[in-house]
């Protein structure tokens, strides 16, 4: 736990330093990629914070129906692989509070058209998904989530590792 706390506040720092754009997007309830209103990157009053450094690890925080959605992407270390080169890691706040009480799915379509879906794993107040992201190009990274009062939530954005 106290190693994944280092590693986050690395990756905010770091990515502070070097931010750079990166392309979001977002999955239908079926996890197919749409353009439907509301899910568009660049809806106004969408809020995101932006944050990426050269290799490959970043975070993105999205507004997604009041919540607050962190998605932390970066390489696994070598040994501690949990399902792929690299972990995809959520975090959802409300009110200042990381939720803990969610069910989600995660999905990744690859550069070549092919996709996976993961469950995720718990982890602190993260959610963590082991994928393989080491083809170079665009990816579609996804998630699915149910509330606990039982509504869903759909996000989602591009990692691109070329």
């Amino acid at each position: 736990m106290q190693h994944l706390k280092k590693i986050f506040s690395m990756a905010v720092f770091v990515g502070a330093l070097g931010a750079t754009a990166i392309a979001q997007a977002a999955g239908g309830d079926d996890h197919k990629h749409n353009h439907d209103a509301g899910d568009h990157p660049h809806d106004a009053g969408a809020q995101h914070d932006q944050h990426a450094d050269m290799d490959g690890m970043f975070m993105v925080t999205k507004e997604v129906d009041g919540y607050a959605v962190s998605f932390h992407v970066m390489k696994a270390k070598p040994g501690k692989e949990m399902g792929g080169s690299h972990d995809f890691m959520i975090k959802i706040v409300k009110d200042g509070k990381a939720l803990g009480d969610v069910v989600m799915n995660t999905k990744v379509v690859y550069p070549d058209g092919a996709s996976e879906t993961k469950s995720v794993m718990k982890m602190g107040e993260w959610y963590m998904a082991g994928y393989d992201l080491k083809e170079a190009g665009q990816h579609q990274l996804m998630i699915l989530f149910k509330t606990a009062d039982g509504n869903k939530h759909k996000a989602g954005l591009y990692y691109g590792n070329e």
